[in-house]
């Protein structure tokens, strides 16, 4: 039984390893279905949001955050730092160097490790990094980014900032996003709308002010956002690859399962076949 007994350690390796490539799927499935669940609460955010903002009526107002002509743009790479997502974050800086095509005078600003790894390697050069998400937590490096991409439009030095992402369209599909973020006019047509229905608005406040209040809480409110996209995008990429995975090592486990039944039978075999050899050398 000595060929059997070396097959059946493998058959032992391949089904533990079978059994832990599931578990490791079953959590990221799991935790995808949590964030899925969470993410409605960005929706109603924003729907509360923009029916605060809509009674002000700031429509005409011109604010470098909401109009600006300056041609100069930001290229925002987000990239994931979860396992398993090397094929998704290479999609992505895919669709940045498409955006880069597109913008006449652009700057890339990449946030996660992976996507300054692979631009890098590229031999681009980056305007800012930010290479410590996973250490400070998505809510203060958005609130970084913020503050820095602010600044820069306000200083003049940027006048447009398109981001690029993975975005989860559902649980299947997984693909790069690319968004503007600045200048956020689209804002203010819905407030138009809005402020139609009021005729009387007491407006305390300068409208400039209110304006740039607006468009950079929005900011803030959409980076971070876009950082729960991410995540979610990479929980549902694990889920997919370790599925895929755990299909092949199935079909592996079974093909050496069979390896092990063909062994034991020809261990069977040789040991009749020497125990008849042995009883006719007696007989003999």
């Amino acid at each position: 039984m000595g060929k059997a007994n070396k097959v059946k350690s493998e058959v032992m390796e391949v089904r533990d390893l079978v059994d832990l490539v599931q578990v490791l799927k079953d959590v990221a499935d799991m935790k995808y279905h949590a964030l899925s669940t969470q993410r409605s609460k960005f929706n109603r955010f924003g729907e509360s949001f923009m029916d605060f903002f809509g009674l002000v009526g700031f429509s005409q107002v011109n604010h470098p955050l909401v109009n600006n002509e300056n041609p100069k743009t930001a290229i925002l790479v987000i990239s994931s730092e979860r396992g398993f997502v090397g094929d998704l974050n290479s999609r992505v800086v895919a669709r940045a160097l498409e955006e880069q095509g597109k913008a006449t005078d652009s700057i890339f600003v990449v946030v996660g490790k992976k996507g300054v790894a692979k631009l890098d390697g590229m031999g681009y050069k980056m305007a800012k990094t930010w290479e410590d998400v996973e250490e400070r937590g998505f809510y203060e490096v958005s609130l970084e980014i913020k503050r820095y991409l602010v600044t820069e439009v306000m200083e003049k030095r940027l006048g447009r900032v398109i981001v690029v992402y993975p975005w989860p369209k559902d649980y299947t599909v997984i693909k790069p996003r690319a968004m503007k973020l600045l200048p956020c006019e689209d804002l203010l047509p819905q407030q138009a709308q809005t402020i139609e229905s009021f005729k009387q608005v007491l407006e305390e406040s300068d409208p400039l002010d209110m304006t740039g209040y607006l468009a950079d809480m929005w900011l803030s409110s959409k980076i971070y956002e876009i950082f729960y996209d991410t995540n979610l995008a990479a929980a549902s990429a694990q889920t997919q690859q370790l599925d895929n995975s755990l299909g092949k090592m199935r079909k592996e486990r079974d093909v050496v399962k069979l390896k092990y039944r063909k062994a034991r039978r020809g261990d069977i075999d040789k040991s009749l076949r020497e125990v008849f050899s042995a009883r006719m050398m007696v007989v003999k």
